[in-house]
């Protein structure tokens, strides 16, 4: 393993942290912010529940308030950061609810705001797969020119029958639609993938992240299913206790999916880590540090690293694509 660890620093993985320095020469960190919008799992177009998943804060419970302008919000957010580190170059990461949700003047106006900071460097999206317009994938593709965009899309699952237990009102065509249209303006695509869900075994959560990493994609987040207070999953979980996976179960289960991930795809991340105040479960996820180090562990101790178990693992989900 030492060889492959020497291709990504101190990691066996392709971590983001790497790749930002490689890049950029320097650590680079992420300013949440909030551009004030809905999603339309929420605003009655598709629903008004959100997925079973989402808090009231639609995945952006960290991020300021939207009444603060987004040049109030890095300046909030940069300050502090730089009271504990030498940070000098930031991605402005908007983050809560569906971020390509609103008129594309008011989007240009926001996202143009934020590139147009010079301590940010790349402008990251948080979005669904089914809202992305071609006036908004143009404005995407002339913002890109200026500085780096990338877009997160949130598929979470392959399998049909979880999409449908999550209730996200959109399909794997439609993220499929998405991925070919940022691909052709050549926007760097991020994808996030819940592993836990309840509905799902160690097999069905290794085809979707195999999948993944079968793709043109630029990146991956692995997320943790958290159940937080006043979600839809939260009530059945309080009515109906599911089993959800323990630290070292987890942990074993992020090592396979970087075994299977090509070698070339940067993890975003891990794990995550909701807030505290509303987390019902696993409460063990709220050390994060702990997780993490668990997850490294767990890597050392298996001789394991990114791309160990690729070909192997994809072969087995030919029948998929």
């Amino acid at each position: 393993m030492t060889e492959n660890r020497k291709l990504w620093g101190d990691k066996p993985y392709h971590s983001l942290d790497y790749y930002l320095k490689q890049t950029y020469g320097e650590k680079v960190y992420r300013l949440s912010l909030n551009g004030g919008m809905t999603c339309p799992n929420r605003d009655g177009t598709l629903g008004t529940k959100g997925c079973i998943f989402c808090s009231a804060g639609g995945s952006g419970d960290f991020t300021p308030s939207p009444l603060l302008s987004v040049t109030q919000q890095i300046t909030e957010a940069r300050n502090r950061i730089t009271k504990k580190t030498n940070a000098r170059k930031f991605i402005a990461y908007f983050q809560a609810y569906t971020n390509t949700y609103a008129p594309v003047s008011y989007l240009e106006k926001i996202f143009m705001e934020a590139v147009s900071h010079p301590d940010i460097v790349i402008l990251s999206i948080a979005t669904r797969p089914d809202c992305l317009s071609e006036e908004i994938l143009e404005l995407l593709r002339k913002i890109n020119a200026i500085k780096p965009v990338w877009v997160e899309l949130g598929l979470q699952t392959i399998h049909p029958a979880t999409t449908d237990w999550i209730g996200s009102g959109f399909s794997i065509k439609d993220f499929h639609t998405a991925l070919t249209n940022l691909q052709k303006r050549e926007i760097p695509v991020i994808v996030h993938v819940i592993l836990g869900l309840p509905c799902e075994n160690r097999n069905m959560m290794l085809d979707t992240v195999s999948y993944v990493g079968s793709l043109p994609v630029f990146g991956i987040k692995l997320q943790l299913l958290h159940v937080l207070k006043n979600t839809r999953l939260a009530d059945q979980y309080l009515s109906h206790p599911f089993a959800l996976p323990g630290l070292l179960e987890y942990a074993n289960l992020a090592a396979d999916c970087i075994e299977i991930l090509p070698k070339h795809m940067t993890i975003h991340r891990l794990t995550g880590d909701g807030p505290k105040s509303l987390l019902l479960a696993p409460l063990w996820s709220a050390d994060k540090k702990n997780v993490l180090n668990t997850i490294h562990k767990t890597l050392k101790e298996r001789n394991s690293y990114q791309g160990k178990g690729e070909i192997t693992w994809q072969s087995q989900i030919s029948s998929i694509k």
